[in-house]
């Protein structure tokens, strides 16, 4: 196999790619470097810097390295901004997943692992929530999570996983850590270095503590959930959908006590309205990934704020 991953310089791209190289696969990155950092692909992997929605592009790149998978992580994933650009959110998560697509028939390649999110559920009616609970995203980005996944299961021929991730932290290693902007626990490290408060969007959520509960997942958990996949949809014909979580939730304030734990510094917040389109609590039911594909999350919440902070 000759694995292709899209936005493989990207937070959660690198550390699949890393993953996919340190397990003996072949792998050629491609990245439009919009987000992504070049110094975190891995030595001997090839780095190609592109747009894998540009057609002409993503056809040369599958043929020039005959590659016979593609792991599609390529993206954008801020709801506030996708309420601000909609139709470019869209170009960005649904057409270029269909030109990956188009591109993939036209060279033969038939195995797919396909980026998702838990943005597809919006608000679930359970304490957590299983794959075959009703898709109804509050934001554009959700909706064009779940737009591209209805766009890879009308592929004919095509062996796919999507996974739904659910909240991405930690870092395998130091060099690939999330420096994002908008993502919580950077936010919550820079509050406990600089002592500017955070300010925790909603305190007065239907939860133990008003804060808003997601359910934590390292992203090297994530990473192996992706090497399970491959190996999956290579050893047969595969469609489906998998929750890619720890099945616990945690709340905004356990992500600040955890840093407080790891870091020996308190971390100063405010409280702030919640955001628009945001759910109180999202957790996964991850009883059909254990069960069909053997993967079980094996880092804690503090496992992971740790090996960020480091």
């Amino acid at each position: 196999m000759t694995w292709l991953v899209t936005g493989g310089a990207g937070y959660i791209g690198a550390h699949v790619a890393t993953a996919l190289h340190s397990a003996g696969e072949r792998v050629v990155v491609l990245d439009d470097l919009s987000t992504g950092d070049p110094a975190r692909v891995p030595d001997g992997v090839p780095f190609l810097l592109g747009d894998a929605g540009d057609p002409a592009t993503i056809r040369e790149t599958l043929h020039r390295h005959r590659v016979t998978g593609v792991m599609h992580l390529a993206g954008s994933k801020s709801v506030p901004e996708s309420w601000q650009r909609p139709q470019w959110y869209r170009r960005q998560n649904v057409t270029v997943v269909e030109n990956v697509l188009d591109a993939m028939a036209e060279a033969g390649v038939t195995r797919l692992v396909f980026s998702s999110s838990a943005a597809v559920y919006g608000t679930p009616s359970t304490p957590t929530v299983a794959e075959d609970a009703p898709a109804r995203p509050l934001n554009p980005y959700g909706q064009s999570k779940l737009d591209a996944e209805r766009a890879v299961a009308s592929s004919p021929g095509v062996s796919w996983i999507a996974l739904r991730y659910f909240n991405a932290i930690g870092a395998g290693a130091a060099h690939l850590g999330d420096h994002g902007t908008t993502n919580l626990l950077p936010l919550v490290f820079r509050a406990a270095r600089s002592g500017e408060p955070l300010t925790v969007t909603g305190t007065d959520l239907p939860t133990p503590d008003g804060t808003a509960i997601r359910d934590y997942v390292h992203v090297a958990d994530i990473a192996a959930a992706h090497l399970t996949a491959a190996a999956a949809v290579t050893s047969g014909r595969r469609s489906r959908v998998y929750n890619a979580g720890t099945g616990t939730g945690h709340s905004v304030l356990d992500v600040i006590h955890a840093v407080e734990r790891a870091t020996g510094t308190a971390v100063p917040w405010r409280a702030g309205p919640p955001r628009p389109g945001d759910p109180s609590t999202v957790v996964a039911d991850v009883t059909r990934i254990e069960a069909e594909l053997a993967w079980k999350a094996a880092h804690t919440l503090d496992d992971a704020v740790r090996s960020a902070w480091h």
